[in-house]
């Protein structure tokens, strides 16, 4: 009598151990926390090798690290607003074809399922049934593309961006409280490189992804942001 809840509550177990459905938090997540650390330490660094006193750098990295966050929010809340009124668009467009031509769409269904490999017959006979259970979601998932896994919430990926901005740059706003500033710069550099090293191997085990490409490829681009802020710091030597 229990089988197919309990085959079904073992479907969803199996379904839910996947790495792709951490996917859209862990995206955002992952990118507001490199972006904190890389963009508020690159600011720092390029005032601290221009500046001779604390301060300058203090107001920097402080206004860096509150308006990138802002910035991450939003942008993230509005290119996922985006992207969630195309796809209720094209839903609502998918839902009066239906309406207007359910033969058409049966078809296009069934085409969909044999170019997937199905054979003729066995495509039709599967749109059918999936037509009759739910047309609409068949044709959202089948022909749209669109799926539990791919919709983002727009709150929800603000709130991971703009959060884990803040906790990264948190990190280099620590050490422009605590570090000489006479030697600033490195001590920045090496606290950043650190910091994103484990922010690569945390993304790549939460993603189940390999950690030694995770961490080469978020190392190589903090030096070359941190090296090129620097640069600018002491090309113009402001001494301030």
């Amino acid at each position: 009598m229990h089988t197919p809840d309990n085959a079904m509550l073992t479907i969803d177990n199996y379904l839910d151990s996947h790495f792709i459905h951490r996917s859209n938090w862990l995206r955002a997540a992952v990118l507001g926390a490199n972006d904190g650390i890389i963009s508020v330490a690159s600011l720092a660094i390029g005032v601290a090798t221009a500046s001779s006193t604390r301060e300058p750098i203090l107001l920097a990295t402080v206004a860096g690290l509150v308006a990138g966050a802002l910035s991450m929010a939003a942008g993230e809340y509005v290119s996922v607003s985006s992207q969630t009124d195309i796809e209720e668009a094209d839903i609502k467009r998918e839902a009066e074809e239906l309406h207007a031509m359910p033969e058409e769409e049966l078809q296009i269904l069934a085409e969909i399922y044999e170019r997937r490999g199905l054979k003729k017959e066995t495509a039709l006979l599967v749109a059918q049934e999936l037509t009759a259970k739910d047309a609409l979601a068949a044709h959202i998932r089948d022909e749209l593309g669109i799926n539990e896994i791919s919709k983002a919430n727009p709150i929800q990926a603000a709130f991971a961006s703009g959060a884990a901005f803040t906790a990264g740059g948190v990190l280099p706003l620590i050490v422009t409280l605590v570090a000489s500033v006479s030697s600033m710069e490195y001590f920045l550099y090496g606290f950043t490189i650190i910091s994103l090293v484990i922010l690569g191997i945390v993304s790549a085990k939460t993603g189940g992804s390999s950690i030694g490409k995770a961490i080469l490829r978020i190392v190589v681009w903090g030096t070359l942001a941190m090296g090129l802020s620097a640069l600018v710091g002491y090309l113009f030597n402001v001494n301030v």
